[in-house]
């Protein structure tokens, strides 16, 4: 499997929008790695996870293949990650495509699809978007993926979700958007080791825990990953999902988390495992 970091930003992107701080001026500066878009990812080409609304410079910037997608993974509904206004698109008279577009999520997109497609007309009634849910500790095929959505410990208002994906005998955890995992998927993900692990940093500097992760978290979870045994010898561990307001710069994270076996994730980034 090969995982492409499309966006590594929080919801106001990095910098952040409107923003004027030290922080945001010097990745203005800087560019590059320092410049990051709300968070997205795919896997092989194939598998996307999330639709934030930067979704249609993902595609023109590393040729996201989105004509030919037939299977969404979505997080949670926040507006950085499903931002449900580009499906108006998908359907006659602005684009044209046969393909069925699936997306898979918590009880909370379902209802925001149903309230979207009654308020306008969409691709919902014209056959080429569906959706369904899924259920935490159920693994689900989705095309050619194995995928179990654990519940992840962020917006209380919903169940927010984080994703097990296998193919191949290959298996990653996508756990952005989360703080120090609830003890029912510690449970869950005793003794099961994963090739790829992704991991929230929103928080930068400052610990979080309860609703995203900084680097004190994650320094944290390393050695309780190791104990659960989800890390093997060849395991590679991620940070991504930055906010500005944590107060490190990509070198910054480097410095903090490289010690302790982390890559910094960055919008273009690709890991194959």
């Amino acid at each position: 499997m090969k995982l492409t970091y499309l966006g590594t930003a929080a919801a106001e992107g990095f910098p952040g929008i409107f923003c004027e701080c030290a922080v945001c001026r010097q990745a203005a500066a800087r560019g590059g790695k320092d410049l990051r878009t709300r968070s997205q990812a795919i896997i092989d080409m194939q598998l996307l996870i999330d639709l934030p609304p930067d979704t249609y410079w993902h595609m023109m910037r590393h040729a996201l293949p989105l004509m030919e997608l037939e299977h969404v993974l979505i997080t949670h509904t926040h507006s950085d990650h499903f931002y449900p206004q580009e499906l108006y698109y998908r359907r006659k008279g602005f684009c044209v495509t046969t393909k069925l577009m699936t997306l898979y999520g918590n009880d909370a997109l379902v209802r925001k699809l149903d309230q979207y497609a009654a308020q306008t007309r969409s691709s919902l009634q014209e056959g080429l978007l569906a959706c369904q849910e899924l259920k935490v500790f159920e693994a689900s095929q989705v095309g050619n993926y194995t995928v179990t959505a654990l519940p992840a410990l962020h917006d209380r208002s919903e169940n927010c979700l984080i994703f097990i994906i296998e193919k191949d005998g290959k298996r990653l955890l996508y756990g952005n958007d989360t703080g120090v995992f609830p003890d029912s998927v510690w449970q869950y993900l005793k003794g099961m080791p994963f090739d790829l692990i992704s991991l929230d940093c929103t928080t930068g500097k400052e610990r979080d825990g309860n609703n995203h992760m900084g680097v004190p978290d994650l320094i944290d979870m390393k050695p309780r990953l190791m104990d659960n045994g989800n890390i093997q010898q060849d395991t590679r561990l991620v940070a991504t999902h930055f906010s500005h307001n944590g107060g490190m710069l990509h070198e910054d994270l480097k410095a903090a988390l490289g010690p302790h076996g982390y890559l910094i994730a960055y919008d273009g980034m690709t890991i194959a495992i």
